[in-house]
């Protein structure tokens, strides 16, 4: 199986990407075991079908170490020539504090290490504390670090509108943020995408399936409790569902979107990133890997063989209006992790 030409996308003059991005907060624990003996050749299965580029952070469990450990098993198979054909994006979240230039590049490096890389592909920061302006430090450093060649770009992760704006006011140079998008939560429409458009800044989307729940698994089936959902991200969307209109609403739209997906000969799912991946400013989707547990490789591909049309945007929009609105009730993106 080979990906179409529009599975690509050029991020940076150098940097090109595949629009499904391979999710590892899947391998953090909190969706179950993973084993690394079946990790490694399911992560190789991926590649070799053209999803060639990972999401990932330094505290998502074993993530950054099962990059490192594919990359030695994939030159040793394939060459080192084989490295150049993927991309690992990792983030840093640290704990707000002072931000010296040691301590952030004691952490760079650490992912450098655990990677097995010399210059991290792209790296995404995430900041807890706006209300503390150490986050301008350490991005300064992760710049001077950019320079000596430690990190080939800069990103960042949950970051709103008005403090991506600071940022690069100070001269920073950002080439994405990574924020939740999906069906159910659409705040990036109101001034994240239109702001990034304008300051060539790429979106990259988490949440879009919302943990599973957007798909045929859950059509028609009655409201699950909290215990009844198997993993943290089910958990975590499932309170996004309920602030954004309810179970009876999200029911409506599983139908509408099955209706759509049906039109096409797709899945529900396919629909839900399909609908994402096109909107303005959006790079990427990521969708989660479950490595060694479940793949949907062959569905995930199905995600370029298809356009949504006027029609099926005119039929969501029916069910969307609905909806109550999330960038009022929450905020801006990323919002949510600073209540």
């Amino acid at each position: 199986m080979s990906l179409p030409a529009s599975s690509r996308s050029q991020l940076t003059p150098d940097l090109t990407i595949c629009r499904v991005l391979n999710g590892l907060w899947q391998v953090s624990g909190a969706h179950g075991p993973i084993d690394p003996r079946k990790a490694i050749p399911a992560m190789m299965d991926y590649v070799n079908a053209g999803f060639t580029t990972w999401d990932l952070a330094d505290h998502y469990g074993p993530a950054e170490d099962f990059i490192g450990e594919f990359r030695k098993q994939l030159a040793a198979t394939q060459g080192e020539v084989a490295l150049s054909q993927i991309q690992a994006f990792t983030k840093w979240v640290p704990r707000p504090g002072s931000m010296t230039r040691e301590f952030v590049e004691q952490n760079i490096d650490l992912s450098r290490r655990r990677m097995g890389v010399n210059s991290l592909d792209l790296l995404q920061f995430h900041w807890w504390e706006y209300r503390d302006p150490a986050y301008l430090d350490a991005l300064k450093h992760m710049v001077d670090l950019q320079t000596e060649g430690k990190i080939k770009h800069l990103a960042l992760t949950n970051f709103d509108t008005e403090h991506l704006q600071i940022i690069l006011d100070n001269a920073i140079p950002i080439v994405s943020n990574q924020v939740q998008y999906s069906l159910i939560d659409r705040r990036p429409q109101v001034q994240m995408a239109k702001f990034c458009e304008q300051h060539n800044i790429k979106l990259f989307a988490y949440g879009s399936l919302c943990g599973g729940l957007l798909s045929e698994a859950y059509l028609g089936k009655r409201e699950p409790g909290r215990w009844d959902l198997g993993t943290a991200s089910q958990r975590k969307y499932k309170q996004m569902i309920d602030a954004w209109g309810g179970w009876s609403l999200f029911q409506k739209l599983l139908e509408t979107l099955n209706s759509i997906a049906q039109n096409h000969q797709v899945s529900i799912a396919n629909v839900a990133v399909r609908y994402v991946l096109e909107q303005p400013a959006v790079g990427g989707v990521i969708v989660g890997a479950r490595l060694g547990v479940s793949q949907h490789i062959q569905e995930n591909a199905r995600v370029f063989d298809f356009s949504l049309d006027q029609a099926d945007y005119q039929t969501l929009d029916a069910v969307l209006t609905q909806s109550r609105d999330l960038y009022t009730r929450i905020g801006d993106c990323g919002d949510e992790y600073r209540r």
